[in-house]
């Protein structure tokens, strides 16, 4: 396996700093993900998990502390290079899929896409490889509110995968799904892995850092990481 592909360095993210209502998410934090691997960070819900995922999808920068993604100090960027860094190597798949319920599952899927300035003849195409990938070329042009909770999943799953990502973030893939849907889970991110996708979940699920894929699973406990 190769090296780091994402590595954090010191990590602190303090909201509302100097205010009376400051909190510190995520203090000193260090980590290092290897290329191809399946990576956890698990702790209990207001540990600072989804926090480092967010500095780490450059979704928001740190207060101190470096973060690299790909050997680029991303945490140094300003704004709009960081964003682009992120459309070009990170994918998504948030907290109750985050979908837009009145758009079809096309337009849903290119969502990210859009900043990109890429034809639409080239987005549909991108996406119509995913649609049959994942089983939902029939429902094309339904509208995202009409699927059920299994063919949302797999609608997220792919709009994370349409920009051709090699690193996916999953915030608690399954914190709201039934065992079914919670194994369907576990088969894409096996095939994800398989794919040569690095891929890091925040987890309290057992069957999340507990499984045998997991190859890292780092630990946070009152916004630091206590193991590893």
């Amino acid at each position: 396996m190769a090296g780091p592909i994402v590595e954090t360095v010191g990590v602190t993210k303090i909201y509302n700093r100097g205010k009376p209502n400051e909190v510190t998410a995520v203090k000193d934090a260090s980590l290092k993900i290897n290329e191809g691997s399946l990576a956890v960070l698990k702790g209990p819900s207001g540990s600072g998990k989804t926090t480092m995922l967010s500095v780490i999808g450059c979704l928001t920068a740190p207060t101190r502390g470096e973060v690299v993604i790909l050997g680029k100090k991303v945490s140094k960027l300003p704004e709009k290079f960081r964003n682009q860094h992120k459309r070009n190597h990170i994918g998504f798949i948030f907290q109750h899929f985050q979908l837009i319920g009145d758009m079809s599952v096309l337009d849903n899927i290119v969502l990210p896409l859009l900043p990109e300035g890429i034809s639409p003849k080239k987005r549909n195409k991108r996406a119509d490889r995913l649609l049959e990938q994942f089983n939902l070329t029939h429902r094309r042009h339904f509208k995202v509110r009409s699927l059920s909770g299994g063919e949302q999943q797999r609608v997220a799953i792919a709009r994370a995968l349409i920009n051709n990502a090699g690193i996916l973030l999953a915030d608690e893939p399954t914190a709201h799904l039934d065992s079914k849907l919670t194994g369907d889970l576990l088969d894409y991110i096996r095939q994800l892995k398989e794919a040569g996708h690095t891929i890091l979940i925040t987890s309290h699920d057992p069957i999340i850092y507990q499984n045998p894929m997991a190859d890292q699973v780092f630990e946070m406990k009152d916004a630091h990481i206590i193991s590893s």
